[in-house]
């Protein structure tokens, strides 16, 4: 197998442990990637603001967050694509008048992210980073992505059908569907990289796990969901790693790529 010219991994559920940790083994792994000349990618659902001890662990080269809405190469940001300030509101008050006012909301702005949980999300996963409490009642900012917690699908579809131009994907380990603008998506955002950094997508390697990670793993030369990915995650690839528990990532890409 020849060797990737850009390494592409999604964090949850893939690069990170049951634990929302990254093990030695696969910080060092990735450490080896760097010093060969080979560029890491995170490409992740997760906000940067959410994301940043990860980024401070592994340093990659490029980061998608927020599904694909934001692309950043170091500092400089190479796409980045946002729902306006109104069809936000649209879609926060869509969400509780399905829901009479009592789902819980996530966004993503370019820098901050917000939430109305019941329960602090610290306690709930540790590994967040700064978050901001609010009940949307003035709510008033452009939006990366937006996660609502709802059972029901055809509410989750309602809400995405409420502004122009929106992609809503569920995810796999729990009641909440992302919504993004419908260019903003992993997949679209690593055709991006390929443009702008002129590196073939034949010629890229990318992990993933869950619904959102299926276009882009078919998009790129080597595809590779982890063990304990969905099964169309695991159809969509051409190959099949160790779980996240097992440092899935890191035992590919020392057989395959080192």
């Amino acid at each position: 197998m020849k060797k990737p010219k850009l390494i592409i991994t999604d964090l949850d559920g893939t690069l990170l442990r049951n634990d929302k940790t990254l093990s030695e083994y696969t910080v060092t792994v990735l450490k080896k990637v760097k010093a060969q000349g080979i560029p890491i990618c995170i490409a992740t659902a997760r906000g940067q603001t959410n994301a940043i001890q990860y980024i401070k662990s592994v340093t990659p080269d490029i980061l998608i967050s927020s599904g694909g809405a934001l692309i950043q190469k170091g500092e400089k940001i190479i796409s980045q694509i946002s729902f306006s300030a109104q069809d936000t509101q649209k879609l926060i008050a869509t969400a509780f008048s399905l829901t009479d006012n009592q789902c819980e909301i996530t966004v993503d702005t370019e820098n901050l992210h917000y939430w109305n949980y019941k329960e602090d999300p610290h306690i709930l996963s540790p590994d967040w980073g700064e978050i901001i409490y609010t009940d949307y009642s003035d709510f008033n900012e452009k939006s990366l992505k937006i996660c609502v917690r709802t059972e029901n699908e055809s509410i989750a579809k309602a809400i995405a059908e409420s502004v122009k131009e929106c992609n809503y994907v569920k995810f796999s380990d729990g009641d909440w569907y992302k919504y993004t603008y419908s260019a903003a998506t992993k997949a679209n955002a690593v055709k991006e990289i390929s443009r702008k950094l002129n590196i073939p997508l034949n010629d890229m390697a990318a992990f993933g796990d869950d619904y959102v990670d299926i276009e882009m793993i078919k998009l790129c030369g080597i595809g590779i969901a982890v063990k304990n990915a969905i099964p169309e995650v695991k159809a969509a690839a051409g190959y099949v790693t160790e779980s996240n528990e097992n440092n899935g990532v890191a035992r590919f890409i020392e057989d395959y790529f080192l």
